[in-house]
């Protein structure tokens, strides 16, 4: 692997080269997760103090920090051990306290001889009407003030860093500062009055006042910009040396597709068209195709999907959907299952519960290119299960797949095209953030004759009435689902509440009406729950979140979800989409635990008012922040020390489309721009990209 560039040697070293920085404060920085010069860099103040000099405490709102010039009056040390010592000082219009505790009156007199001049500074509250400034931070002779900063940053600590340290690493840390060449477009930089970027460095540890906090502070934009084109850069590399590897032309001849579009009772939605045609294009060029399709609940991604298998069967290769679970393989199975016999091409089902002489059947079949289109959970990874001309897989629910299974279930076809479907609609900013590497095609209309779902709102107080709305819709022939809610972040909680409902439903509508199913049953027992509930053999099915995904029963017109103030935006409409998928009317009823938080209230109100999935997770985003909108622990998500996902998305898209276009112009970075982005791919520690440019 390349090796670092020399410039950046001193920003990469040991904190304990610091000034102040010994072996047992290095530790302690690990608590902030700063191990090296440059983390201490972008570790940003969050606020800062006004310490500009004042000539008196006079007129000023208490409590609140003041530099002021004082005289030095009498001592007046305690008599009682405990009580404080005092120090009274006149500045230029009136007295005031300097209180000390447990403090050494030898150590005070010499600090504050009494007749003379000292500048203090400290935070200053009122007590019986007495102005008092209770240990102050600064007591300075007039010629050491003049090196007191008017404003002094403050940063967030840990255990065993104090202000007065952090300050002091932080002077180190900018004295190694190295001069860097420009990575950033000049245009770019010059339209939005950037500075350089050591520049901006040292003007983002010393603000002069809150504006230079905001996140539109010059300084502080150009390195939020810095740390997310670095990132985008990655991912554009990531996505130029796939694309470099070379995928198979294949062409559809439109006479499979044509077959399953005539069997339809809808002419596909616009978005539909024009995704597919995306897809086309792409399976059609000689580079391997890596495309996420984007599609809100219900906006038919599934016939999208099929329509793209058969380009692959129609070119003489074959296809395969993986979903993340048997459940969902199998209903993938019987949505599709209806084309394929339209169409007139074999589909078969692969799961880990095909066991002997069946499963060497299939296998053999598809080796020798007797199946066209294969269905399967991860077991389509498997040694032994061998395709005989894979040209599409098609990946469900990308976030339960990893970049590692992507790869290996690609490496089964021959430059294998992939397509993988999500049908979480995330904000733009994490969309490109979370799969910048892959071109994405959206779904943003909703197939016609899809009825509105009503939503509404419902007070726990009112369980009763929701439980004999639910018996007189089941004795319509109605079928229901009944989510119970997260409680804390314990699973035996959740199962908890599951379990204790789901008994007393049953109590309510007899034993064979009530199902239940979670995520700790056995997958076979989980699937017989689903089964027995899609056949309408039970009525209402009493769930955890297990069934957010995928879930398809169209006779189910009734969605309860209780506690729903647990859960996130994008979640609660994941699980309304479960209804609505039918001919008939369908509701959704949020029972909230009142009273209601203001943020509770606020997406309760969004959801009850919009089934737009793309404008409700922009909200959530919005809401509870970009971390928690996917689950930060495995959404793979960048960590970025400076800039705000949330609130600057606007650079994520301009980053990337520079990033973009670097490559396209420079793709092995050598010219003089492309070498500064070099050195700012090892500053982000963005080793991902280095390796991609070591291999070439």
């Amino acid at each position: 692997m390349a090796a670092r560039p020399e410039v950046l040697f001193t920003l990469f070293g040991a904190l304990e080269g610091l000034e102040g920085v010994g072996p047992k404060t290095a530790r302690a920085f690990e608590g902030l997760d700063i191990t090296t010069p440059r983390d201490l860099l972008f570790h940003l103040p969050h606020g800062v103090i006004d310490r500009r000099r004042r000539s008196t405490l006079k007129g000023m709102d208490f409590p609140a920090i003041a530099t002021v010039e004082v005289v030095v009056g009498t001592h007046n040390a305690p008599r009682v051990r405990g009580r404080p010592y005092r120090v009274f000082v006149q500045d230029a219009e009136m007295e005031f306290q300097l209180v000390f505790f447990h403090a050494r009156g030898d150590y005070l007199q010499k600090l504050l001889p009494t007749g003379q001049r000292r500048v203090v500074s400290g935070k200053v509250e009122l007590f019986d009407g007495l102005a008092q400034m209770v240990h102050p931070d600064h007591v300075l002779r007039a010629d050491e003030a003049e090196g007191l900063p008017q404003f002094e940053p403050t940063h967030a600590l840990c255990a065993g860093v104090s202000q007065k340290l952090m300050g002091r690493a932080i002077a180190g840390a900018l004295e190694r500062v190295p001069t860097l060449a420009e990575w950033i477009d000049p245009a770019l930089k010059a339209q939005k009055g950037w500075p350089d970027w050591a520049e901006a460095v040292r003007a983002a540890q010393a603000p002069q006042g809150l504006a230079d906090l905001a996140l539109e502070a010059p300084a502080r934009a150009r390195l939020a910009y810095d740390e997310i084109f670095a990132h985008q850069l990655t991912l554009a590399l990531a996505r130029s040396r796939a694309r470099r590897k070379p995928g198979r032309e294949t062409r559809g001849t439109g006479a499979l597709q044509k077959r399953v579009l005539e069997s339809l009772p809808y002419a596909p939605t616009g978005a539909q068209t024009r995704a597919l045609s995306e897809i086309a294009a792409d399976m059609a060029s000689p580079r391997r195709m890596n495309r996420l399709l984007q599609g809100d609940v219900g906006a038919g991604k599934t016939l999208v999907a099929m329509l793209a298998l058969l380009i692959a069967v129609e070119s003489g290769g074959q296809g395969v959907m993986m979903a993340p679970t048997e459940i969902l393989a199998r209903q993938h199975l019987d949505s599709l299952t209806p084309l394929a016999q339209a169409a007139g091409v074999r589909l078969e089902l692969l799961t880990g519960r095909d066991k002997g002489a069946e499963r060497a059947a299939k296998i053999a079949d598809l080796a020798e290119g007797r199946i066209d289109i294969l269905v399967g959970t991860h077991a389509v990874f498997q040694k032994g299960v061998d395709f005989a001309d894979l040209r599409l897989a098609v990946v469900d629910e990308q976030h339960r797949f990893g970049v590692a299974q992507r790869a290996a279930l690609a490496a089964k076809g021959e430059g294998a095209d992939v397509l993988v479907m999500t049908a979480t609609p995330i904000p733009r900013s994490l969309a490109l953030a979370q799969y910048g590497d892959m071109d994405v095609a959206v779904l943003d209309e909703k197939p016609p004759g899809r009825k509105p779902i009503t939503t509404a709102l419902v007070s726990s107080a009112r369980l009763d009435e929701v439980v004999t709305k639910l018996r007189h819709a089941i004795a319509e022939g109605r079928q229901a689902y009944w989510v119970c809610p997260l409680v804390e972040d314990s699973e035996v909680s959740t199962l908890t509440a599951a379990q204790t409902r789901f008994e007393h439903l049953r109590a309510a509508f007899g034993e064979s009406v009530v199902g239940l199913v979670h995520g700790q049953l056995p997958p076979a027992d989980k699937d017989a729950a689903m089964t027995r509930f899609a056949a309408n053999d039970t009525q209402l099915l009493v769930a955890t979140t297990v069934i957010e995904v995928g879930v398809n029963v169209p006779n189910a017109t009734i969605m309860v979800i209780e506690r729903a103030e647990s859960f996130g935006l994008a979640q609660l409409h994941q699980l309304r989409g479960r209804v609505g998928r039918g001919a008939d009317a369908s509701t959704c009823l949020l029972i909230y635990e009142p009273p209601l938080g203001d943020t509770a209230a606020r997406r309760l109100k969004l959801l009850r008012d919009s089934e737009d999935g793309f404008r409700i997770a922009e909200e959530d985003m919005a809401i509870r922040g970009a971390g928690d909108l996917i689950g930060t622990a495995q959404s793979g998500l960048p960590r970025f020390r400076v800039a705000d996902l949330e609130r600057q998305a606007a650079l994520m898209a301009l980053a990337q489309s520079d990033a973009r276009k670097l490559l396209h112009d420079d793709p092995d970075l050598t010219t003089p721009r492309g070498q500064a982005a070099r050195v700012a791919l090892w500053l982000m520690e963005q080793d991902k990209a280095i390796q991609y440019l070591s291999i070439g």
